[in-house]
This record gives structure tokens, sequence and C-alpha cells, in this order.
């Protein structure tokens, strides 16, 4: 969502509503499967499927490839695949992607009760 598509967040009735735009944002990074997958892109950098497999201990198959088909359609992921044999996919964070850090960094403060400092390293 483009900051002119969002007059103000006080336009929304609720934020639980269809029009409100932090709805599609936690429906855009939502679920147990794709915060994981932004963390392990975010600290490990670009992954291939098996890597992103294995970092996310659980995961199915068809909920990884799910899940990284919606991040990709929200702009928060990245899919390249090379021309190459054996066939080699990579997926990495766009540059949206990596604009959620900082607010899931300072969201995790806010969940263990301290006070944020600003600092956004992993």
């Amino acid at each position: 969502m483009k900051t002119e598509d969002i007059k103000t967040l006080s336009d929304c009735n609720c934020p639980c509503g269809d029009s409100c735009p932090l709805g599609k944002a936690l429906s855009a990074i939502g679920g147990k499967w794709k915060l994981r997958l932004i963390c392990t892109l975010y600290v490990d950098g670009t992954q291939r499927y098996n890597d992103l497999l294995k970092k996310t201990g659980g995961i199915t198959n068809t909920m990884l490839a799910t899940s990284l088909k919606e991040l990709e359609a929200d702009d928060i992921v990245l899919r390249t695949q090379y021309a190459e044999i054996p066939p080699r996919v990579e997926y990495t964070l766009t540059e949206h992607g990596r604009e959620l850090w900082p607010i899931l960094h300072r969201l995790a403060h806010w969940a263990v009760g301290e006070e944020y400092d600003g600092d956004t390293d992993a």
C-alpha cells in the first residue's frame, strides 16, 4: 500500500475493518510462518528454498511455498530463478520487506516490556 492510498489512520473506523491499512499490513505478515521467514531472510540474507525449509523447522512444503508466494505478491520477498541445471531459486527481502525490520524489532521490545532504544541490528 502506498502512502498516498492512506489519508490518515484516524480516517479508519476500526483497525479490524476492511479499509484499514493496519488490517492489510497484519494480513501481509500475519501467521506463524511469515514472520519467521521475514526474520530469517533479514538475519541470514538471501536463502534457497531448502535452507528456508530447514531454518523454519516444522513448516511443510505446501505452507512454505504458499507463504513465500504470498510474501512475494505483497512485495516483501523477491524470488529469483536462475537458468541453471539443476534449477536454482533464491529468496531475498525486497527493500519494502527490509523496511519491516525496525517495526518488528520495536514490536518485539514492546512484547517483552522493554524500552525501545532505536537499535535495529539483528
